[in-house]
């Protein structure tokens, strides 16, 4: 190794990393890999997703993969996921004052149904409107919501995450959530430098 060189990626981060790449998703949600900040963590991972019903875009999302081996304060354990969730909303449900609440008891319900563990969770419920002026005074008010959150993986093995992250997606999107017998088959667009620590 010569300097400047990354230290090659612990066997635990990629074996975490193949995790998130094997989960099994519903057909309305593609997946992409995308690239992963570098300051956070020394090693990180990324992948996007975006929930379609027919060729609507409806939410859109990132999911976050962090490791350090040292640990970080907060993290409780070596591995972080940070999660990212935006949809577009009906103003008259964006404006009800339990939204938050419900749409954090979607996250963590999602989470508890794919028997994914997880520790030290928090986050936040953004809801966001928008308003045209002047040349875009025509353009209809738009409403949004927006959900940042991070929590601690009990495993290495994420694919659970990954299937809770996307149903939060889709119940953000007003996509009702599957049967539990019912399969499902992953699209996924490939991006090979969103691996690198």
């Amino acid at each position: 190794m010569t300097i400047g060189d990354a230290p090659p990626a612990p066997a635990a981060f990629r074996r975490a990393v193949e995790s998130l790449r094997a989960a099994e998703v519903r057909p309305e949600i593609e997946l992409e890999d995308l690239p992963a900040p570098q300051r956070l963590a020394p090693f990180s991972a990324a992948i996007g997703a975006s929930v379609y019903r027919e060729d609507e875009e409806l939410a859109v999302g990132r999911l976050i993969l962090l490791f350090d081996p040292e640990g970080q304060r907060g993290w409780e354990g070596q591995f972080r996921l940070v999660a990212y969730v935006r949809a577009d909303m009906e103003p008259e449900i964006t404006s009800d004052p339990l939204l938050g609440p419900v749409v954090w008891s979607w996250l963590t319900e999602a989470l508890d149904s794919r028997e994914a563990g997880y520790r030290a969770a928090g986050g936040t419920v953004t809801r966001a409107v928008s308003e045209g002026f002047g040349d875009k005074a025509d353009e209809p008010v738009s409403t949004e919501l927006e959900l940042r959150a991070s929590w601690s993986p009990a495993e290495e093995d994420l694919s659970g995450h990954v299937a809770a992250w996307c149903d939060l997606m889709c119940l953000a999107a007003g996509i009702p959530p599957l049967p539990p017998d019912v399969a499902t088959m992953p699209r996924r667009r490939e991006d090979p430098e969103s691996t690198r620590p």
